[in-house]
């Protein structure tokens, strides 16, 4: 049996009618730039997190740089995020003329660790960025009291948690802003690049939005020297015929991930996701940790069975950052973990019997090593 890690054909098999439907309305109209699509997509998003605003642009990268530049964060400044991410979120700060400034991952969650985070607050910390890792919701609260605390901006990183909610209330919402991505491989991909930024203040909007356009509202009147950042109208047009999907294939997703946790409990080699009671992840990734992860990769891949790392070098352990001098017991969660963690695969397409071989091939492999 072959199982991919994502199945992106089966999704657009599922609703070709909406999507090939967006496409040709948008090619009909020409609206390849701007447009009633982006409009009604920026509308549609910003309804389905619950909040006024929602400023489209052209990658979840963008977002964050967008973001931080309207927040006024650049050269002198520092921004604490995560240890353990994609070098987006951190490559942001660093673009944006900032500092970054790591703090390690929590073992349960691997998100960041709230016990960690202020000591790392010195007078020149602006923001926190929060990462809701494998769309598992960080520890909003624990954020937020300590950016209340010292006044700092949060923002949070969603670009894998569309649709998660913590203590019931959506991942987006929390933060002075939240930054999103429409990669294709997202639980709400285009089909090409695409990013978001939200948000409930008014003056950030109009900001976020003149610095994806050039530093304008209006045509040339340019009041700052910008970005060219836009969400096209054929990916804007794709979204909205995805969004009315998106709840189901995020409970599908939990089945999913349901069905893996009842199957690989009680394996001693393995520690399996665990999701606390006032978080509802969206499993973006289902991501286990075990000291054979690169043995159990190769078999499962001699078996038909995709899988990734995510991720296989700590952010601060790159060397791209080598500059900071970083040593792996400055971090020893994502040290540690960076060796551990694989995910597994999982798209709200994939099905009981796939489930079932992923978890039997791993079985077989773990009691070939006894």
């Amino acid at each position: 049996m072959q199982v991919p890690f994502v199945d992106l054909k089966i999704q657009y098999h599922s609703i070709k009618t909406e999507i090939d439907s967006a496409i040709q309305s948008v090619i009909k109209e020409t609206a390849f730039i701007g447009g009633k699509h982006v409009k009604q997509f920026e509308m549609d998003f910003s309804r389905f997190i619950g909040i006024k605003h929602c400023v489209s642009c052209g990658n979840g990268t963008d977002a964050l740089q967008i973001t931080l530049k309207a927040l006024n964060i650049g050269h002198g400044d520092e921004v604490i995020l995560p240890a353990n991410s994609f070098i987006a979120t951190s490559e942001a700060v660093t673009a944006a003329g900032a500092k970054v400034v790591f703090c390690d991952a929590d073992e349960q969650t691997n998100n960041i660790n709230i016990k960690l985070l202020e000591p790392l607050i010195t007078s020149k910390t602006k923001a926190i960025i929060a990462v809701h890792l494998y769309g598992n919701p960080a520890d909003m609260d624990g954020v937020l009291e300590i950016a209340k605390r010292h006044q700092l901006k949060v923002i949070e990183d969603a670009a894998q948690a569309h649709g998660a909610t913590y203590k019931n209330k959506m991942i987006g919402t929390f933060g002075d802003v939240a930054c999103f991505s429409f990669y294709p491989g997202k639980n709400l991909g285009a089909y090409g690049d695409g990013g978001a930024m939200v948000t409930n203040d008014d003056e950030l909007a109009i900001k976020m939005r003149m610095w994806a356009n050039h530093g304008r509202i209006e045509k040339y009147n340019h009041e700052f020297e910008g970005y060219n950042s836009r969400l096209d109208g054929l990916q804007a047009a794709i979204l909205s015929a995805k969004l009315p999907f998106l709840n189901q294939w995020i409970e599908n997703r939990r089945t999913a991930a349901k069905q893996f946790t009842q199957q690989l409990k009680g394996l001693p080699e393995l520690i399996i996701p665990k999701e606390s009671e006032e978080c509802y992840s969206v499993y973006h990734l289902y991501v286990i940790k075990t000291k054979e992860r690169d043995k159990l990769q190769v078999f499962l891949k001699e078996k038909g069975i995709a899988t990734g790392v995510h991720y296989p070098i700590g952010l601060p352990f790159l060397k791209a950052y080598s500059y900071l001098n970083h040593s792996l017991k400055d971090f020893p969660i994502t040290a540690k973990n960076q060796k551990l963690l694989l995910s597994l695969p999982i798209y709200p397409e994939i099905n009981k019997e796939q489930i079932t071989y992923v978890t039997e091939m791993i079985k077989q492999f773990f009691n070939e090593k006894l």
